[in-house]
């Protein structure tokens, strides 16, 4: 750990989506002595402030209790969404590897676990109108992404009934973007050889529009943001993370200059499916489903306990991200290595 007055903050998958904005925004912040990174391999990439650590949550338990002793705070971001077609793999890593941090963050006596939830651990929602944190958080139990998060949810519950002198706080955001990580969700969601070019408006004449499908958006700065507010506050529990406005076809059909064109839910399913199953697509059926039922989400408690405002706003997030898609963006680090393609 580097030296200084402040605090002293672990940071697991740190070389991720949002992790590399969280190690960038609290090597930038003056109360934040010193910032360990976690992650599988050890990134090209020096921000102040900032080592480094090769761990792997799906083995390794024993090691943590070491990196964590005399932290002020985890926060705890590592998770893998592939491989879809066996999820006893991410089970191993997501569920069993979360549950190695909890227990060494008890061991270590660390004061503070900041956990990174997901909208995806919420019940399916209503139809109009947006959940706060109370809704029951059971996923859609057919998604392993949902599965997983909804029941880390009750391991928390367990673990704070079990050691109330540990704040834990669990962020529960939206849909993620930064440009950095165009390259990586690209290879995640749409598979390896999804052309970046694709995603201009004069090649989408028209969009499918189905029934339901409707999300928010965040950008990864501003999750990293309330992150750091987290650190700084004494607050607990769960805080609901987006920008204002939902995406759904027609601010899409807005951006890309492109006419929606109705598809019913069981004909897109039907292609994602046969895509998937021939190993064509790597995101699942069965997390489209999930996406469908998904609630919107209230944010009023992060703005008003945390005083969290995002700066970005959704079709920000989306041009920024399409932009870094078309061009295949990436970061020095392993997961968000850049890749065009087409």
């Amino acid at each position: 750990m580097s030296s200084g007055t402040g605090m002293k903050v672990v940071v697991t998958g740190a070389t991720g989506n949002v992790g590399t904005s969280v190690v960038r925004l609290l090597s930038k912040d003056p109360e934040v002595a010193s910032v360990l990174g976690l992650a599988r391999r050890i990134p090209d990439w020096s921000p102040p402030k900032t080592d480094w650590a090769a761990v792997d949550l799906a083995s390794e338990r024993s090691g943590l209790v070491e990196r964590f002793t005399d932290a002020d705070a985890v926060i705890h971001l590592a998770w893998a969404f592939q491989p879809t077609h066996d999820p006893a793999a991410t089970w191993r890593t997501n569920v069993l590897g979360s549950m190695r941090v909890f227990e060494a963050v008890a061991e270590a006596d660390v004061p503070v676990l900041v956990h990174a939830s997901s909208v995806g651990a919420y019940s399916p929602g209503p139809e109009d109108g947006a959940v706060d944190e109370s809704w029951p958080t059971h996923g859609w139990p057919d998604a392993a992404y949902c599965r997983e998060k909804a029941y880390l949810e009750r391991a928390l519950d367990t673990f704070e009934r079990d050691r109330p002198e540990i704040r834990v706080v669990r962020m529960r955001p939206a849909f993620l973007f930064q440009r950095e990580s165009a390259s990586e969700q690209r290879r995640i969601f749409g598979g390896w050889f999804l052309p970046g070019p694709l995603a201009r408006p004069e090649l989408l004449p028209f969009l499918p529009d189905i029934p339901g499908l409707r999300v928010q958006a965040l950008h990864t700065d501003d999750a990293a943001n309330a992150y750091r507010l987290a650190l700084r506050s004494g607050v607990r529990g769960a805080f609901n993370l987006a920008a204002d406005s939902p995406v759904d076809t027609r601010l899409l059909g807005e951006m890309f200059d492109a006419r929606p064109v109705r598809l019913p839910r069981g004909a897109a399913r039907s292609a994602i499916a046969a895509a998937w199953g021939l190993h064509l697509l790597p995101a699942s059926p069965h997390l489209f489903d999930a996406v469908l039922r998904l609630p919107l989400m209230d944010c009023t408690r992060a703005r008003t306990e945390l005083g969290w405002r995002p700066e970005h706003t959704a079709p920000e997030v989306l041009e920024e991200f399409l932009l870094g898609f078309r061009q295949g963006a990436g970061a020095p680090t392993e997961p968000l290595r850049g890749r065009k393609v087409g």
